[in-house]
């Protein structure tokens, strides 16, 4: 059984900064990408930004240059640092793990969700 467990959530005001962590743990062989989405409410969940195992990156057009993924294979963690925090960027965000276990194979693990708020 993998589990991924994030925080870093919380309330900011525009212009600000948090830092989310996810961190995989459990009987994980192998882990390949790694990656942040978000679901604000009443829309549907959207991709932010994406890590791969040799640690090139990609990011949704919306948070180029204000939001930066990084992640420590020694620590199965994947990093999302906000900057520049918009009332737009309010969502719930969900860290997703592309895993392989010794007793799954590979499966795409889903992290509990964490909220972040931007007031103006």
């Amino acid at each position: 059984q993998v589990q991924l467990v994030e925080s870093g959530g919380g309330s900011v005001q525009a212009g600000g900064s948090l830092r989310l962590s996810c961190a995989a743990s459990g009987r994980i062989f192998s882990i390949n990408s790694m990656g942040w989405y978000r679901q604000a409410p009443g829309k549907q969940r959207e991709l932010v930004a994406t890590i791969t195992s040799g640690s090139s990156t990609s990011y949704a057009d919306s948070v180029k240059g204000r939001f930066m993924i990084s992640r420590d294979n020694a620590k199965n963690t994947v990093y999302l640092q906000a900057n520049s925090l918009k009332p737009e960027d309010t969502a719930v965000y969900y860290c997703n793990v592309g895993v392989y276990s010794t007793l799954t194979g590979w499966v795409d693990v889903w992290g509990q969700g964490t909220l972040v708020t931007v007031s103006s």
